[in-house]
């Protein structure tokens, strides 16, 4: 494991080997990061973030309380996942919000997506296996496996394999998916 001297990690966060942290990285309480993975330049893990083996997070992505990373996934640059469907400072009669005057929406990253940079995904959202988000894009409801998806909104362009090969459908990209994977993957 390498943690670069100016990340801040709690000491209640648990990291896996082989996982490299890199400059100005922050890692909160109750952060599960796997092994292999690779969290670069100025990200910020949150409370309670779970992040699965072998994923590739660029510089100064955002993962918010209430995300799930599975293995294998690539998070581009400046990405941002949000947990706050309702976001407010302070209550209708003026009162500053507290933990509890909002619910955490959940947010699923299935294994090996990638969430080009730049990308802001909102709360509540399922992006399924091998599926691509173009940069820039912003992602308001769930992504199908294999899904190409690009815009804001977000919409449905295409499909992909988990090579990165553009195909016509869901079906052609699982099975040229297939082809690409070494017997026994996942």
């Amino acid at each position: 494991m390498r943690i670069h001297p100016t990340a801040e990690i709690s000491p209640k966060a648990k990291i896996g080997e082989g996982t490299s942290i890199w400059r100005g990285v922050q890692v909160r309480e109750g952060a599960l990061i796997g092994t292999g993975c690779n969290i670069g330049q100025n990200a910020y893990i949150d409370t309670g973030v779970v992040i699965g083996n072998n994923v590739k997070i660029h510089n100064n992505a955002s993962l918010y309380h209430g995300l799930e990373v599975e293995d294998g996934v690539f998070i581009g640059g400046h990405a941002l996942f949000t947990n706050d469907k309702l976001p407010r400072s302070i209550n209708p009669d003026g009162t500053i919000k507290s933990l509890a005057d909002w619910t955490c929406g959940r947010t699923l990253i299935r294994y090996g997506a990638a969430v080009g940079a730049g990308t802001v995904v909102v709360t509540g959202i399922t992006i399924g296996r091998w599926a691509m988000i173009g940069a820039g894009s912003v992602v308001t409801r769930d992504v199908p496996d294999h899904g190409l998806v690009a815009g804001n909104p977000a919409r449905l362009i295409g499909y992909v394999s988990a090579g990165g090969t553009r195909c016509k459908s869901q079906q052609e990209a699982m099975d040229i998916t297939r082809s690409e994977q070494a017997p026994g993957a996942p």
